[in-house]
């Protein structure tokens, strides 16, 4: 049985959502709401506004149009699969285009952060790594390790609650249906402890409940 293909893999995907105007909509929806969320736990976890951010999968900057209006000009980076739906993010939802160069949109479908400076302090991947087979987690992990300013990565997952449920698909809590080897994907509470420790990282879990029952990781490198 041929496994569901990823949207967001298919020739054309972004190229036609842009162009039709619905660069909101191809990352998700819940544009305000999201990107409410993500800049207040940046905030309560410590993110000042001389801190350096990057957003990884950033999309449209959903959380961009709100940090690099909260940091210093200069200080937010980002990667995705597509820098055209980065670009047009930036054409169509910053307040101030100035306070962003438009080089520090970096296209990366690899978590190879390849053009991303030494002094990032913190990093956030929100809403990536469910339409991703879970070796992209072990990836990024293991690539954040170069940045030796790093004070903590955020990202998001949804999980199964046991080996036995993670093999079927599984109902999270706001009704998403999540699967083991297709998007959306779920994985195990223990796969991200693993994960963590055998890429050098202690991952806490964190109780706050986000849109569409994802949990969310905070990650810090072990030193």
């Amino acid at each position: 049985m041929k496994t569901p293909q990823n949207p967001y893999e298919v020739d054309g995907f972004h190229a036609e959502a842009i162009a039709a105007g619905r660069h909101r909509d191809v990352v998700g929806g819940r544009w305000e709401e999201t990107g409410r969320v993500q800049i207040a736990l940046l905030r309560e976890a410590g993110l000042l506004p001389h801190h350096h951010l990057l957003d990884i999968g950033a999309g449209s900057l959903r959380l961009g149009c709100k940090a690099v209006a909260y940091l210093e000009p200069g200080h937010y980076w980002a990667t995705d699969a597509s820098r055209a739906l980065m670009l047009a993010g930036h054409a169509a939802e910053l307040s101030e285009p100035a306070r962003l160069n438009p080089d520090h949109l970096i296209e990366d479908a690899r978590f190879d952060y390849t053009g991303v400076p030494d002094c990032i302090t913190h990093a956030i991947a929100f809403a990536v790594f469910p339409h991703l087979p879970m070796a992209h987690l072990r990836r990024a992990l293991t690539n954040l390790r170069r940045f030796d300013h790093l004070e903590a990565f955020f990202f998001t997952v949804f999980l199964a609650p046991n080996a036995t449920e993670a093999t079927t698909a599984y109902r999270q809590p706001d009704g998403v249906v999540t699967h083991d080897i297709r998007p959306p994907y779920h994985i195990l509470p223990e796969d991200v402890d693993h994960m963590a420790q055998i890429t050098g990282w202690q991952a806490l879990r964190s109780p706050l409940r986000l849109p569409r029952g994802q949990v969310l990781y905070t990650a810090q490198p072990l030193r």
